[in-house]
């Protein structure tokens, strides 16, 4: 059966950051996942998961900057990642090392690199050069402390002008990084958007051992499942079976903005997955 992990940074909005953890566990959920930890002490995030019997699966190094003030005005300002940013290496380096010490204080086995925006001037194949080197610096960073890292394709209606859009691209990239730690982040939300065709595309990836999380959302407008065009039911059992055939034990991160933001309108908006938790 999918493990489900509540997306803290979209879901709950109607309470403030740190009680969402209480909220997500109280609704069922063992484990969560949200954009950046680093607007907190990664002590009190520790007490929180641990006050509430809850696992952190995942999260986002930071979009840019340097240091705790520069990564949340670097995310306010527009940059969604300097992982194939020429020029930017040193700045993607300062944040992954941050987001390293996260990962050890929360205990959290992931860390989403962000791809980022492609950078004026600089070709997809200057991009996709300067991505491949930084990932192979951070996947051995990362193999110290028994982590992976994952990248994420996104849609170019979310996100204009992100620079990887498509599986089949964030594959090559992983295959041409050569590191068993580096893993596609496969968000079937921006899947369905560029590519359609969830059922097959799960199929034939999930087995080649180079995913490492999923994440979903309602399509088109980034609801919980059943509020659009996505028949869920058919897409978890189709992760359900393809992972018992291959083995695949790991999380489905629900990223996705309550159709209700009002008090409460998360949990009862949570009729999908009460089947599964």
């Amino acid at each position: 059966m999918p493990q489900f992990a509540a997306n803290l940074s979209m879901m709950y909005p109607d309470l403030p950051f740190l009680e969402r953890f209480e909220a997500a566990a109280q609704d069922g959920f063992k484990a969560v996942e949200y954009l950046f930890p680093y607007a907190f002490p990664a002590q009190e995030l520790a007490a929180r998961l641990k006050a509430h019997g809850l696992q952190q699966v995942l999260f986002n190094t930071p979009s840019g900057g340097s240091d705790s003030a520069s990564f949340t005005q670097a995310w306010e300002g527009g940059s969604r990642g300097t992982a194939s940013v020429p020029g930017r290496e040193a700045e993607f380096r300062t944040g992954f090392a941050q987001a390293l010490v996260y990962a050890e204080a929360l205990n959290c086995p992931r860390i989403h690199a962000m791809v980022g925006l492609r950078a004026a001037g600089a070709s997809p194949e200057d991009a996709d050069t300067t991505l491949v080197k930084n990932l192979q610096w951070a996947a051995a960073e990362a193999a110290k402390a028994g982590r992976d890292v994952l990248i994420e394709p996104i849609n170019t209606r979310s996100v204009p002008g992100f620079h990887l859009n498509r599986q089949d691209h964030a594959h090559r990239i992983v295959e041409a990084v050569g590191a068993s730690n580096v893993k596609v982040q496969m968000d079937l939300f921006h899947c369905q958007i560029v590519e359609g065709d969830l059922s097959a595309k799960i199929a034939q990836y999930l087995p080649t051992g180079r995913v490492g999380h999923f994440q979903i959302a309602e399509v088109p407008h980034r609801h919980e499942p059943g509020t659009g065009e996505v028949n869920w039911q058919h897409i978890f059992q189709v992760i359900d079976k393809v992972s018992a055939e291959c083995s695949w034990d790991g999380w489905i991160g629900c990223e996705y903005n309550p159709a209700d933001a009002s008090a409460g309108g998360t949990s009862r908006g949570l009729a999908w997955a009460r089947p599964y938790l």
